[in-house]
């Protein structure tokens, strides 16, 4: 079995209020040893391409990275669509949640979470 490389350089980028959610998320949901945070990106939503985020095991396919004592794993192939990417955590009066800030987006729906490349 080769051996899978992880990558040097950190594709995409989360804030101090998206490490914070994160962090606080696994402590209340009991993520297991061994799990990491998938970054990724599937087919469907209003603009083509929805974002992936959840927690899972590393996979043949990815890279591997760490932010601030966070395992990042992310799919190969999906980087092209992810490279730069900010993540972050709003908390406000109309919005509660993560916001993807993707300079690849050439269109992003009302919402935020889908996209088109």
């Amino acid at each position: 079995m080769a051996e899978i490389k992880d990558i040097s350089t950190k594709p995409v980028t989360l804030t101090a209020g998206a490490i914070k959610a994160l962090k606080r998320i696994m402590a209340e949901q009991n993520i297991p040893e061994g799990h990491g945070l998938r970054i990724g990106v599937k087919g469907g939503g209003c603009s083509g391409f929805s974002y992936i985020l959840g927690f899972d095991v590393k996979k043949e396919k990815d890279d591997s990275f760490e932010i601030e004592d966070l395992t990042v794993f992310m799919e190969k192939s999906h980087a092209i669509y992810l490279l730069g990417m900010e993540i972050d955590w709003i908390e406000g009066l109309e919005n509660r949640g993560f916001s993807f800030n993707n300079p690849n987006a050439t269109e992003s729906c009302g919402c935020g979470s889908s996209f088109s490349a």
